[in-house]
């Protein structure tokens, strides 16, 4: 990552903690991850070579920026989805002014549709930092989505622990997977898909 897009990076950020601060209603916050969050996933995609990447919660785009970049590195192209447009044109710009416009596919779109729509074993990793009340919902297609071995990473499941419990609980009884906790940012939950474990490829 050069000079440039890390001063871009750092002034996204402290954009989204100084909006942040002035909004009493956290559907009007910006809620970006925590930069040493970003660094992580980004370093996950590199180093599990992801080429198909999904997000669900774009926001303003500045995980985005992070996962877009790891994304060219890879050769491979991620698709960012939120329901708010203002938000989505929001994250076009920024993408825009970091040169990785063409790596990213920005949608406007609920989430759960999003999986709904998507293929079997499409997506190598799959960041999730959407409305946390509708994991649980989300399970199903997000097993059924991410290719055999594939890498889904859940935000805040330490800050906001009381809202992610039975989705947890969901993922733990779920056989063939493993997941760990990162303790970094808000709390990173990291999970891996059955058929890798079991050393089928």
């Amino acid at each position: 990552m050069d000079r440039q897009l890390t001063a871009l990076l750092d002034e996204l950020y402290r954009h989204g903690v100084e909006h942040d601060a002035t909004k009493v209603d956290r559907l009007d916050r910006l809620r970006n991850v925590e930069p040493d969050t970003a660094a992580l996933l980004a370093l996950l995609v590199r180093a599990t070579r992801a080429r198909t990447l999904l997000e669900l919660g774009t926001s303003n785009g500045y995980s985005t920026v992070w996962l877009a970049d790891a994304a060219r590195a890879t050769g491979g192209q991620l698709t960012t989805v939120d329901i708010d447009p203002v938000r989505s044109a929001e994250a076009g710009l920024n993408l825009d002014r970091a040169g990785l416009r063409s790596q990213v596919e920005l949608r406007v779109q609920d989430a759960a549709d999003a999986l709904r729509d998507s293929a079997d074993g499409l997506w190598d990793m799959i960041f999730l930092d959407a409305e946390r009340p509708a994991y649980t919902s989300y399970w199903t297609d997000l097993q059924r989505t991410l290719k055999p071995g594939g890498l889904l990473a859940v935000d805040n499941v330490i800050s906001h622990a009381d809202q992610v419990r039975e989705f947890r609980a969901l993922v733990q009884r779920t056989p063939g997977i493993i997941e760990a906790l990162a303790p970094t940012g808000a709390g990173a939950l990291l999970i891996v898909t059955a058929p890798l474990i079991r050393g089928r490829r």
